[in-house]
């Protein structure tokens, strides 16, 4: 099967059904949706920016804030399955959709790239030069998540 005729069943099957039909399922999901945002994001813009200004707490920052980033995520995909299921066959076509999910999987990628690389640095002690670059990779990553997602229905 290709990526629009996948798109379609999800958009045929009883989860994109629900969300179009009911009063409160995709409004509930829309909610969830900032709510991850705004824990996925608020978690990992406040360790990249203890990480670019070289702060000796970014080790706390960044244990204090994986659970909450990783809620946020969870949220995130969940609301998301919701929101994509309503109206799966437009969104496959939306350039908008299409560039924040390329933004989203450079964010996890960075995540990936940044815990290889600097996770038992940081939290042992100074920060590694490189992890700056990873942290200005990942608050432009999330930003232009979010920023695309609000475009998406302008688009």
């Amino acid at each position: 099967m290709d990526i629009l005729a996948l798109a379609a069943a999800l958009e045929g099957s009883a989860l994109g059904v629900a969300a179009r039909s009911s009063v409160w399922l995709y409004p509930i999901a829309n909610i969830c949706h900032v709510l991850g945002a705004a824990l996925l994001v608020g978690a990992s813009a406040t360790f990249d920016i203890a990480v670019l200004r070289r702060e000796r707490a970014a080790g706390w920052v960044l244990r204090a804030g994986i659970p909450v980033a990783a809620v946020g995520l969870v949220i995130q995909l969940a609301s998301g399955l919701v929101l994509f299921a309503a109206e799966a066959g437009p969104l496959t076509r939306n350039p908008a959709f299409l560039a924040k999910l390329a933004f989203i999987a450079a964010g996890l990628f960075n995540i990936l790239a940044f815990h290889g690389l600097f996770g038992r640095t940081i939290r042992q002690g100074p920060l590694p030069s490189g992890a700056r670059i990873t942290a200005a990779l990942s608050l432009l990553a999330w930003t232009a998540a979010l920023l695309l997602g609000r475009t998406i229905a302008y688009v």
